[in-house]
């Protein structure tokens, strides 16, 4: 393929390519959690959680009501881990390896918040308490010490119109889960039996 011909393979290329940093990208990376990046935490219901192991890298989505992330100190996040579908690679790899990112995403604002560190995994109970919802408790605690945070400039939200009403799109325009399990399994699984049925297993397995 021609794109072989004309790959990046070198720093100096690399560097040649996108020249020096922006004054304000070297700025805004902190290795602590100061007012405002308090605020942008708290006031976010979604974060992504991308790990590394020996097997290869995962990204997996965490959410909840806004705040769902607690701040235990200005170096140190809790996330807490939700029924999912224990597949557990990201955990898999945090006992291998703790090194860890975070993307914050708050709904309606374009800048995203960026988080690296070493996380860990805790089942300390009354960590787990303070986290419980209907008297429901997580499976396990996310600990993430910050070794750098900083704020991501909007435009690639602008770009992409993300939170535009505009360019929301139609679900039903999509294969539902079902028919894509379905088509995976060979017919085994999934069907109109599954989709019917994913609104109330999906709210008796929140927590």
């Amino acid at each position: 393929m021609a794109y072989r011909d004309h790959l990046i393979t070198t720093m100096d290329q690399l560097q040649s390519l996108y020249g020096e940093k922006l004054p304000t990208s070297i700025l805004k990376e902190i290795d602590h959690i100061n007012d405002g990046y308090r605020k942008l935490i708290e006031a976010a219901p979604f974060v992504a959680v991308a790990t590394s192991g020996p097997e290869g890298l995962d990204c997996s989505p965490k959410g909840d009501t806004a705040g769902f992330v607690s701040i235990l100190d200005d170096k140190t996040l809790a996330i807490p881990d939700r029924p999912g579908n224990n597949r557990l690679d990201g955990f898999r790899n945090i006992v291998r390896d703790p090194r860890i990112a975070l993307l914050f995403l708050i709904p309606g604002v374009g800048e995203t918040l960026r988080v690296n560190g070493r996380a860990s995994i805790s089942v300390d109970p009354k960590l787990m308490q303070g986290f419980a919802v209907g008297g429901k408790l997580p499976r396990c605690v996310l600990i993430v010490h910050i070794e750098s945070i900083y704020f991501h400039c909007s435009k690639a939200i602008v770009r992409s119109k993300l939170w535009d009403e505009a360019t929301k799109i139609d679900r039903k325009s999509l294969p539902s889960t079902g028919t894509i399990v379905a088509e995976l399994s060979q017919g085994k699984l999934g069907g109109e039996t599954y989709d019917r049925e994913a609104p109330e297993r999906i709210k008796a397995q929140l927590y």
